[in-house]
């Protein structure tokens, strides 16, 4: 967790390698709450704003998934 976002679990970012236009973000938060929190925060925004103006491929696409077998707690 983090002092800037409760109920966020995890958060890393990661660029392909062969195409550093290309970004995977992968996020754990407590629940929905803290999920909606994360969406609504200061720093979400700052970051749309950046990175909106940038988009030459459509917008960014989420994907929610459920974890189903990990190595960590």
């Amino acid at each position: 967790m983090t002092e800037n976002e409760p109920g966020s679990r995890l958060y890393s970012a990661w660029q392909e390698v062969d195409d550093p236009t290309e970004f995977v973000h992968l996020f754990i938060f407590e629940d929905d709450a803290a999920h909606a929190a994360h969406g609504g925060s200061a720093a979400v925004k700052a970051f749309e704003a950046v990175y909106t103006r940038e988009l030459t491929a459509g917008p960014v696409v989420f994907t929610d998934y459920h974890l189903v077998a990990s190595n960590t707690t």
